[in-house]
């Protein structure tokens, strides 16, 4: 019976429309585009929060970095001997549980190196791009990491290495997500791959471990890392990766700091800048996803704002012009459900023609910033969960007009007509 009466209704609230053609499209199109827009907003910022949620693989809350930087004029023999006097006095600091020195670190947001890696040394096809610490057998335990096949590097392993040195390791250490792209069929562990260099061999896989750049929402290698067993003599400075054993991080640093003060003028470390923890560079490094996880729930909610104030506001000055016609139908018996009813399925039928509009460029819109910024497909579901937002928004939003609707009195409708 109830469907009875909608289809009944729909005939000549479809004439009503016709005859208020430029409000009704300027309605419609007032739905599409904000369909169009909310959707793709909204799945940017389900993308930037998956992104900036991920984990870097390591024991972030025990961990802090010193950009440590050496004093011109030391020669690489006497760097590297400040580098294992420097690791000694940080691992004899109380809360200390292990260091390494590398050249970047997790979410650093540059510093890294890139290496590409072939399976034959005859490959022509792009090599897979990994990005690179240098680390000892300290590292794993220092970063928190599952090992989850192989082995660890063994110290006789560890080579030295001055800026422009170029080294071929014994073995290297590679992500799960790495290990997978280089043997997509089989286990990597023991598999020889080809560093500019030449041959190495994998001896171990990692769970996961994230590189020193946030990076983007589309980029694919953020977890294809790569430990190489060295350490660095870069005369420009190092950095020292602390693990602490769950004490006070801030005591631990100041005696860190302290430790490496008290051998002398070798080092320059920023006041200011010269210590970060893990918890730090993550704020750091996802500040901009969360600027524009921020910016665009305000340009959705400013959309579905003007949204409603514009089916509202269409809605009541429709009811001021169709006093005569809501008398005339109070008049001939129509109850004021009927009136109510009315209004609802119209606002239904306008919202649902710009839903059908919208959909379609909500994925014209999605092709765009696939080509032009790389993003991801956006599901289907997006812009339906979209549609029912907004027929549920057309509804609450018609549903005051409709009531003020229903309570004019047939007689005093028609006399004011």
């Amino acid at each position: 019976m109830a469907l009875n009466r909608i289809l009944t209704q729909l005939r000549p609230i479809v004439a009503a429309l016709t005859r208020h053609k430029v409000a009704t499209l300027l309605i419609v199109l007032q739905v599409a585009l904000t369909l169009a827009a909310a959707s793709n907003a909204l799945f940017i910022v389900a993308t930037r929060v998956v992104h900036l949620s991920r984990p870097t693989g390591t024991d972030e809350a025990h961990l802090f970095v010193i950009r440590n930087h050496w004093k011109n004029g030391q020669n690489a023999t006497q760097i590297d001997a400040n580098l294992r006097a420097d690791i000694a006095a940080l691992r004899r600091v109380p809360g200390v549980r292990n260091v390494f020195s590398s050249e970047a670190f997790p979410l650093e947001g540059g510093g890294a190196m890139v290496l590409g890696l072939k399976l034959k040394p005859e490959q022509t096809t792009r090599p897979k791009i990994s990005l690179v610490y240098f680390a000892d057998e300290h590292a794993i335990d220092t970063l928190g990491v599952s090992l989850v096949e192989g082995r660890n590097f063994r110290g006789e392993e560890i080579a030295t290495l001055d800026r422009y040195d170029k080294v071929t390791p014994p073995g290297i250490i590679v992500t799960r997500s790495l290990a997978h792209k280089l043997y997509p069929e089989g286990s990597a562990l023991g598999g020889t791959v080809y560093l500019p260099s030449g041959p190495t061999k994998i001896i171990g896989v990692l769970a996961s471990l994230q590189g020193a750049y946030a990076g983007s929402t589309t980029r694919s290698i953020d977890e294809d890392s790569v430990l190489i067993p060295a350490r660095s003599l870069d005369p420009d400075g190092v950095v020292y990766l602390v693990r602490t054993d769950g004490t006070s991080m801030t005591s631990v640093i100041d005696t860190a700091l302290k430790a490496l003060q008290e051998r002398g003028g070798v080092r320059r470390i920023d006041p200011a800048q010269g210590v970060i923890t893990l918890a730090q560079a993550r704020d750091d490094g996802y500040a901009t996803d969360r600027s524009v996880v921020l910016l665009m729930s305000v340009v959705c909610g400013l959309l579905l704002f003007a949204t409603a104030g514009g089916i509202v506001g269409l809605s009541s000055f429709w009811v001021s012009q169709r006093r005569r016609q809501i008398g005339i139908r109070r008049s001939l018996g129509a109850t004021r459900g009927d009136i109510l009813r009315y209004f609802h399925i119209e606002n239904f039928v306008i919202v649902s023609g710009g839903v059908a509009l919208g959909g379609v460029l909500a994925f014209l819109a999605n092709l765009c910033l696939m080509h032009v910024y790389e993003l991801p497909g956006m599901p289907l579901y997006v812009p339906l969960w979209g549609a029912l937002a907004l027929w549920l928004l057309g509804q609450l939003a018609v549903w005051g007009p409709a009531r003020y609707a229903a309570k004019v009195p047939p007689v005093v409708a028609i006399r004011n007509a």
